[in-house]
């Protein structure tokens, strides 16, 4: 058996970058983000810009990378390889914001997709973000972000905190949806996970034409009981490893949904609180080896 790959535009293997913060229970941040790339056959990079302590019950300690060392990192990797697709996950205050967009800027970098992370599936705040939003929109740093991404993935709560207005029902997500692609200037996927009536997500895309934003519901069965710590996290990087291998931007965000939705019906992983999905799921039964692998373009021989 052969396998004929769809190539990165870089190469044979798509290279992803994932920035964002380290979970040393593995469940979320760059350890979720690289089981993620290395699922989809992606080969993952990390960029550090905040240290955690933090399992599956709770985060009790958040330590942000000092700005300069953001940099430090961002530099290295991009002086030597360049990413097919970035992710960006936690970054906890304007500083290390503008650390990330500089360096984003600097080295042209393409294919973005931005997981505003404020606060963690426990409830701890994990970016100034959240206080200095308070609906009054994205701060100046992180809006820089933001409109720099191809795809900004933000959850329910996230969301109300960019409009300053209730994100709940099917009605008002759709609009919300629209709305933040509109004033953000990027195509926004509004995850439902915390919504009570569905688990559609939807997909809005600006226009230049001053219509409002086009949306589309990605439909999504709720899995009562189910894993959820680091579903956020490893959505946005499979959509990253989907534009990496140049999978247009539904057909990625379909395919993420498919892979997230897989994780989440498994076993979860280890821990006593909320328990993370399993990463590698497809690899359970032989079955389900051809996927990722189909979704990306990769056919048997």
């Amino acid at each position: 058996m052969s396998i004929e790959r769809r190539l990165g535009p870089h190469g044979p293997v798509p290279v992803v970058l994932t920035i964002a913060g380290l979970d040393p229970s593995g469940g979320a941040g760059l350890v979720a983000d690289l089981k993620t790339i290395q699922a989809h056959g992606c080969c993952g990079m990390a960029v550090a810009t905040a240290l955690t302590a933090q399992n599956t019950m709770g985060v009790s300690a958040v330590e942000p990378v000092d700005p300069a060392f953001v940099r430090a990192q961002l530099e290295a990797v991009f002086q030597d390889v360049e990413p097919d697709a970035v992710k960006v996950g936690m970054v906890p205050d304007a500083d290390v914001a503008e650390a990330i967009g500089d360096a984003l800027d600097c080295w042209e970098a393409q294919r973005i997709v931005v997981d505003p992370v404020m606060v963690s599936s426990t409830g701890t705040v994990l970016s100034d973000e959240q206080g200095a939003t308070r609906g009054r929109g994205a701060s100046p740093s992180f809006l820089r972000l933001y409109r720099r991404a191809a795809l900004v993935t933000p959850n329910l709560d996230e969301a109300e905190a960019l409009l300053g207005e209730p994100v709940r029902t099917r009605g008002q997500r759709l609009h919300a949806a629209g709305a933040l692609a509109g004033r953000l200037g990027t195509s926004v996927l509004l995850k439902a996970g915390h919504a009570a009536d569905d688990a559609d997500d939807i997909l809005a895309r600006p226009t230049d034409d001053g219509f409002p934003a086009r949306a589309v519901a990605l439909l999504g069965e709720r899995l009562s009981g189910a894993a959820a710590h680091g579903t956020g996290c490893a959505l946005s990087s499979a959509i990253a490893c989907g534009l990496a291998s140049n999978m247009d931007l539904e057909e990625s965000c379909r395919a993420a949904k498919r892979y997230v939705s897989g994780g989440l019906s498994h076993e979860p992983g280890p821990g006593r609180g909320v328990p993370p999905i399993d990463h590698l799921w497809y690899q359970d039964l032989e079955t389900r080896l051809v996927w990722p692998w189909e979704a990306r373009g990769l056919t048997e021989r």
